[in-house]
């Protein structure tokens, strides 16, 4: 129901509102501005089991990415509208991402699988580090990571590899983007979706229904704007 919600509000497309509409019994708590063009809007469910969470990412033609996470930011389930993939943790869970471990330990290893209806199973094995490094942007307080990350397939075989930096923030128990460099048999490339503005309830910009960062650069690429490689929100 959630999702139907939510594709609907994507089909509805952001020139249909100034505002972003989540579905009924869901709470926003964030919106992020980011930069390459990308807005995201955190957010709570009632129906969800305690400690889970939400999450949509929209560019300038509509939501591209959603997902959940447990209360201990463990991807559980991700989907991407506009290619129809969905994507569910599992069956095997070898070293399950652990918030709590990174906030105790400084760091934490993670070795688990998903299964997509497109892809079938692929595998994720990696480690999100604390660096030690307080940012503060636009008045919220957050911890840089950094991390490395290796996706291969049901056959061992990589298919790509990313490492990078991003935030946390420890009250919200969520992962914020940072940058990254993505690795595949065939290219290498940057990424930067760094934060730049957060709204909160009652703000000018909350569930803001365009991003407004960096568009301009987007668009005079005149190419489509990727949908985002899964992170571990991480975000999901």
């Amino acid at each position: 129901m959630i999702r139907a919600a939510l594709t609907l509000a994507m089909l509805a497309g952001p020139a249909a509102a100034q505002t972003f509409n989540l579905p009924q019994g869901c709470e926003g708590y964030v919106t992020i501005q980011k930069r390459e063009c990308m807005v995201t809007h955190n957010f709570i469910c009632a129906t969800d089991p305690e400690g889970y969470q939400r999450r949509v990412d929209l560019t300038q033609t509509g939501m591209v990415y959603m997902s959940t996470i447990d209360a201990e930011t463990q991807w559980v389930e991700s989907f991407s509208p506009l290619s129809g993939e969905t994507e569910v943790l599992g069956p095997v869970i070898e070293d399950a991402a652990s918030f709590s471990d990174l906030l105790e330990v400084g760091a934490d290893s993670w070795n688990f699988s998903t299964t997509s209806d497109r892809v079938g199973v692929t595998q994720f094995t990696g480690l999100d580090r604390l660096t030690g490094r307080t940012v503060v942007i636009d008045g919220v307080q957050l911890e840089e990571t950094e991390f490395e990350m290796t996706v291969r397939n049901v056959n061992g075989q990589e298919l790509w590899r990313s490492e990078g930096r991003e935030f946390i923030h420890r009250d919200w128990r969520v992962f914020v983007s940072g940058t990254r460099q993505i690795t595949t048999p065939d290219e290498s490339y940057g990424r930067d979706s760094t934060p730049v503005e957060f709204s909160f309830p009652g703000e000018p910009g909350f569930l803001a229904a365009e991003p407004i960062y960096d568009c301009d650069v987007i668009l005079s690429l005149a190419e489509p704007v990727d949908i985002p490689l899964p992170t571990l929100a991480s975000a999901p």
